[in-house]
């Protein structure tokens, strides 16, 4: 453990670490066995490529020549990619919430030789700063405490090892009663900005969640404080700073409550669940900025964030030239050199002054012209833009994590194939094709199994259950994109791995790892929304479309298992439980439309144009040639074309609507279903 193993890495976050002075080693059984062997606590600093603090505490502390000695001289140091090893991330933020303290990045725990965690916290300066100790203080304290109260260290390590042995234990239930949907939901509203949109005050996460769980409380009840909440949501985060008006896609969270001052840091999965979250509004709403929205993050995310293989990246950074948000901000003096007799005019727009809005630069935002301004303004403005991101492009970019994840990757492949439905784009369809294929291919291993991440030319690490449970959805996605039924038997293998692996045979519901993950020291278990959607809550909705889909109702019976695994956890805290939640009302209340046709009949067509411009999110579509058979249970079995002609069944539990052949006349029928 004399030197610093990082070089030998793939991830470009362990690579950013690789010349400090710190003897960082990976996370492994040589590096945990070398700690056994000396007697060294452990200091574990998990982060990832685009965190800001992560940064800041690198240049002051890993890279200073004194800290680093301190740290080589009492423990053994370990570097961990959150986003390559969200397994480890889950434990260790876990154990540092059991000891009362708030989470983030970077995450600093100290373990003993065997993994076990004994203190931790997150940040620390080089100097007493803000009310915190020092690094260095920590560092010393820490040491002596493990060389000389040991008795101490082990109570501690005793209290949070139980309390781990609880996350694998979650409150189980009778399911989600019907009725509790709406009363979630109002208590939901009640924490929604009623000015500015999203949860709270600052800082403010999208949540997108959330505003799914009110909008699906707008189809069932028609109040319109649902509606309102998640329009007003979106809008402002559309028309923020959150957002980049001149390259498309949005930061990963907003440091005020107005949404001007975003966390510069670009993630894939934010983007992704935003792409589905507008285009299920705007089904209703035809909003035409949600429509833009849309269409600039996937182009954002064409240009930028994909692999020239089709899979797409993890994030970009929220620094460059170690300044946050350099990239992004403008002046004055520069709007008026670029667009010289257009300046007034975009200025007035986008919020541009002589002072500035933050930091005395200029964030464009258009929070005081949210609506949208007559054509020929626009059309102008988005002149202005093309011109102002040309002249950007040559500035230092921020990093870019060129990591391909599973589980970020099936997030981005479901949200364009629902987009690419909604919107006819079959460029997006195409797009979410090529990236699964990849996924599919590159990201197995030779057991047949999915691996987490790819980089530098090779599949690692051991893949979680949100990466099963995403990379379903999206094969579920495309399937119904499609009629293809490859994507159903990928799906159903991946299922099948899920079961094996993962299944929690005593109290129901799937663990996060697998069980031959051998270097952790728990098994978490949680249907708690994190950075990406609950792996337990998504599963539910693709065991229920599976069961629709196949007619095979042990998929349906696995569903409810993991409902009532997880149910008892809803009287404690729903607020982290929305992704469960909402699939929860998908297996409660499915709305089966049966499209009976050929591919390339134009009336077939059409139908299934009618269908997927129509806001539903508890639809489950499933389109079949005329000669195909339903699985013998379902509803429409035996139902086929009417007088030759395609034909739409809407069905709702054992009750299927009359024959439809008229598109308007199934968009009324869907329109109407609450």
């Amino acid at each position: 453990m004399a030197k610093n193993r990082l070089g030998e890495e793939t991830s470009p976050y362990l690579l950013q670490h690789k010349d400090n002075p710190v003897h960082w080693q990976a996370w492994g059984p040589e590096t945990l066995a070398a700690a056994k062997a000396e007697d060294k606590p452990i200091l574990l600093s998990i982060g990832y490529a685009a965190c800001h603090w992560c940064h800041v505490m690198a240049h002051e502390s890993f890279e200073n020549p004194e800290i680093a000695a301190l740290m080589n001289e009492h423990f053994v140091n370990i570097k961990v990619d959150r986003e390559e090893r969200p397994d480890l991330d889950a434990i260790y933020m876990s154990a540092l919430h059991l000891m009362g303290e708030q989470g983030g990045w970077p995450l600093t725990m100290f373990l003993t030789p065997a993994g076990e965690p004994f203190w931790g916290g997150t940040y620390f300066p080089p100097e007493p700063r803000w009310g915190r100790p020092s690094f260095p203080q920590v560092l010393s304290a820490l040491s002596t405490a493990y060389q000389g109260d040991r008795d101490t260290v082990l109570k501690n390590v005793a209290s949070l090892r139980e309390g781990l042995q609880r996350l694998g234990r979650p409150q189980s239930g009778e399911g989600i009663a019907p009725e509790m949907f709406d009363r979630i939901a109002e208590r939901l509203l009640r924490e929604v900005d009623p000015l500015n949109g999203g949860i709270g005050g600052a800082p403010k996460f999208p949540q997108s969640g959330i505003f799914e769980l009110l909008w699906r409380a707008w189809k069932r009840t028609r109040s319109d404080p649902y509606r309102e909440a998640v329009l007003r949501t979106l809008t402002t985060i559309s028309q923020g700073g959150i957002y980049d008006h001149l390259g498309g896609g949005y930061a990963r969270y907003a440091t005020d409550t107005r949404w001007l001052v975003p966390h510069f840091e670009k993630m894939l999965y934010d983007n992704a669940e935003l792409v589905s979250l507008l285009t299920l509004v705007w089904q209703e709403t035809r909003n035409p900025l949600y429509e833009t929205r849309v269409a600039e993050t996937i182009g954002w995310v064409e240009r930028e964030m994909t692999d020239p293989e089709g899979a797409f990246y993890s994030s970009l950074d929220a620094d460059s030239e170690h300044v946050e948000g350099k990239f992004y901000v403008w002046s004055e003096a520069e709007i008026d050199a670029l667009l010289g007799a257009r300046a007034d005019l975009f200025k007035r727009f986008y919020d541009v002054t002589a002072d500035g809005n933050w930091e005395g630069h200029t964030i464009l935002n258009r929070l005081a012209h949210p609506a949208l301004a007559d054509d020929a303004t626009e059309a102008e403005l988005a002149r202005c833009r093309e011109l102002l991101l040309a002249a950007r492009a040559p500035r230092v970019r921020p990093g870019l994590d060129d990591k391909v994840l599973a589980d970020w990757n099936g997030l981005m492949i479901a949200a364009l194939a629902e987009a690419g439905l909604a919107f006819e784009r079959a460029d997006w369809l195409a797009l979410a094709r090529r990236a699964f294929a990849f996924v599919a291919l590159r990201m197995t291993g030779p057991d047949g199994r999915l691996r987490h991440s790819w980089s530098g030319g090779a599949a690692r690490h051991p893949a979680s259950v949100d990466d099963y449970a995403n990379l379903c959805r999206a094969a579920l996605a495309l399937y119904e994109a499609t009629s293809e039924d490859a994507y159903i038997a990928q799906a159903r293998d991946w299922v099948a791995a899920l079961d094996r692996h993962y299944w929690d045979g005593a109290g129901g519901g799937y663990f996060f790892a697998a069980d031959d993950t051998d270097d952790l020291i728990a098994r978490v278990k949680t249907a708690t929304d994190a950075a990406v959607p609950s792996g337990n809550g998504t599963m539910v909705g693709v065991l229920t479309r599976l069961a629709l889909v196949t007619g095979d109702q042990r998929f349906g019976q696995r569903a409810e298992a993991i409902l009532s695994a997880f149910s008892g956890e809803v009287a404690r805290n729903f607020f982290p439980l929305a992704t469960l939640i909402n699939n929860a009302e998908l297996l409660w209340k499915p709305v089966q439309i049966v499209l009976v046709g050929e591919p390339d009949d134009l009336a077939f067509a059409a139908l299934r144009r009618a269908v997927h411009g129509v806001s539903l999110p508890n639809r489950v579509v499933l389109a079949v040639a005329a000669a195909a058979a339903l699985p013998a249970d379902h509803p429409a079995h035996g139902k086929g074309l009417v007088g030759g002609r395609a034909a739409a069944y809407v069905c709702e539990g054992p009750v299927c609507s009359l024959p439809l052949t008229d598109p308007q006349a199934l968009v009324d029928n869907l329109a109407s279903r609450r």
